[in-house]
């Protein structure tokens, strides 16, 4: 499915309770708030993980696993119905441009794979969360299970728009396409929280960095997240820090107060601190004559290819002049290579102090300045 581009659809959401936190089940508050208002969903569902033992390291110390009340459904059967209704309820508060991010392990995402489906959401990506620092397998009878999954999905198969800032991930991925592997460690350190006895305030927190990646890349500033799983506050936190709203539900009061602390903590960000790179689509336009025009550029200078392989001259009216070719910086480019096209911009570059430097540096220099 081609890559969709992030334009925006406009609901009216203005009785929607933005940066807030809900105590209660998620499925009831995600029916009382207004449909077709939320831009993102992000749930963390309760895994049914269907734990019958304790769980020891090889020196006898317990691991500290998942054994809490809302983790327990008495069948698969159960666990399904459940699931259903929380991603019927989330269908209903979603834009029709909205989309949804759901995590689970091997336990519960095929089914919940399924129950997407079955709704008619239209999955975008199936994400593998590798961590780094996975815990390892104490009895030495599996594979370390070292990796989770993300499933991203648009509200509906016919939906038009949908957000997905594909250069900010390429950037954020030194310039290369952001790939459905991603290497993130599993939340330790200054990051975990502790209760007062030094125990983990919540046995399944999720890092930061995994949420800061999936806000970024689905999500616009001002835009407003729903995370029905809020536990102590991960997305909340993150979308603060990046200028987007969020609505919260939890009905575990004890990780209620870890939510507001964690999130009261974070000052508002500044405009610079939110800002990404801008799509390419929207960037403006900026012939090379221009470059010509303003005089940072000369007619008669000289332009180089890589390792200085081939030179062109630059004319008064922004076109190129080679020994084989004459015409714009694209077309005498790749007809000196021999190739059908090529892009001037990043293929020609320019003499400064000594060093070749590309064009596209004068352009980015020019745009800042007419913006």
């Amino acid at each position: 499915m081609a890559r969709r581009s992030a334009k925006k659809t406009t609901t009216d959401s203005a009785d929607l309770p933005r940066n807030r936190i809900f105590e209660g089940d998620c499925i009831d508050v995600m029916n009382s708030l207004p449909a077709g208002s939320v831009d993102l969903v992000f749930a963390d569902p309760p895994y049914y993980l269907q734990l019958e033992k304790e769980l020891h390291r090889p020196d006898n110390s317990r691991v500290d696993g998942v054994d809490d009340a809302w983790d327990k459904f008495s069948s698969f059967d159960d666990y399904d119905l459940f699931t259903h209704a929380w991603l019927d309820a989330a269908k209903r508060v979603l834009k029709p441009n909205g989309a949804l991010w759901v995590i689970g392990s091997y336990h519960n995402i095929f089914r919940v794979g399924t129950v997407l489906q079955d709704l008619d959401y239209w999955i975008l990506n199936d994400v593998i969360w590798r961590k780094s620092n996975p815990m390892p397998n104490f009895k030495g009878r599996r594979f370390t299970n070292a990796h989770e999954t993300l499933i991203w999905a648009a509200r509906d198969a016919n939906q038009k728009t949908y957000t997905f800032n594909y250069d900010s991930m390429k950037a954020l991925n030194e310039d290369l396409q952001m790939r459905s592997d991603w290497v993130l460690p599993i939340c330790t350190g200054q990051e975990r929280l502790k209760d007062a006895d030094g125990n983990k305030a919540h046995p399944t927190q999720k890092p930061e960095g995994l949420l800061h990646r999936v806000i970024l890349a689905s999500t616009n500033p001002g835009d407003v997240i729903l995370d029905p799983f809020f536990g102590t506050g991960t997305t909340g936190a993150v979308a603060k820090r990046l200028g987007r709203d969020f609505i919260g539900i939890e009905r575990n009061k004890p990780y209620l107060k870890y939510a507001y602390e964690r999130i009261a903590a974070i000052s508002d960000p500044t405009e610079l601190e939110i800002a990404v790179t801008p799509p390419k689509k929207q960037q403006p336009r900026i012939p090379f004559g221009w470059l010509v025009e303003r005089g940072m550029l000369k007619p008669g200078a000289t332009l180089y290819g890589p390792a200085r392989r081939h030179a062109a001259k630059i004319r008064a009216d922004g076109s190129l002049s080679a020994r084989d070719a004459s015409g714009s910086i694209h077309k005498v480019a790749a007809t000196v290579q021999g190739l059908d096209a090529c892009n001037g911009w990043t293929f020609w570059h320019f003499e400064h102090k000594g060093k070749l430097a590309p064009i596209d540096v004068l352009r980015q220099q020019l745009r800042a300045e007419l913006h």
